[in-house]
């Protein structure tokens, strides 16, 4: 068998942010996973955050720095004794420089199944367009 047919799937773990900047909640800090490409109208961002909800969530936008952080609760409860940890609690924290080309006013979040998926319009100056050409 070809080994370019004998691919294994690799699970990617969290990864902890190397040296974050001052922090005001303690625990890990975590850089989610994220995806980005582009469509003729939009630039879509999409940043793999499990255990996070909604209400978790904060996207600041600020002097052209897109800002994602989220924070991931514990799920045991107070009754419940600990066997075994492997899920990490802690926060998600990956900011993002915007250009000019993008529509600021016009993004749009949606979070399903622990992924955010961030909708960036293109400005319509930077949209591309066809150039009709006159001949005399």
């Amino acid at each position: 068998m070809d080994t370019t047919e004998n691919k294994e799937i690799q699970v990617m773990g969290k990864h902890e942010v190397a040296g974050p900047a001052e922090q005001t909640k303690p625990g890990p800090v975590f850089v989610p996973a994220v995806d980005i490409y582009e469509t003729q109208e939009n630039i879509i961002l999409t940043a793999d955050m499990p255990g996070v909800t909604a209400e978790d969530i904060s996207i600041d936008l600020r002097e052209n720095t897109l800002t994602l952080s989220g924070d991931i609760a514990p799920y045991e409860s107070a009754d419940e004794e600990d066997i075994a940890i492997e899920y990490e609690v802690g926060r998600y924290f990956r900011q993002f420089t915007i250009s000019e080309v993008i529509d600021q006013g016009r993004i749009d979040a949606n979070l399903k199944n622990g992924v955010l998926k961030l909708t960036l319009p293109k400005a319509e100056k930077a949209k591309p367009r066809k150039i009709a050409i006159k001949s005399d």
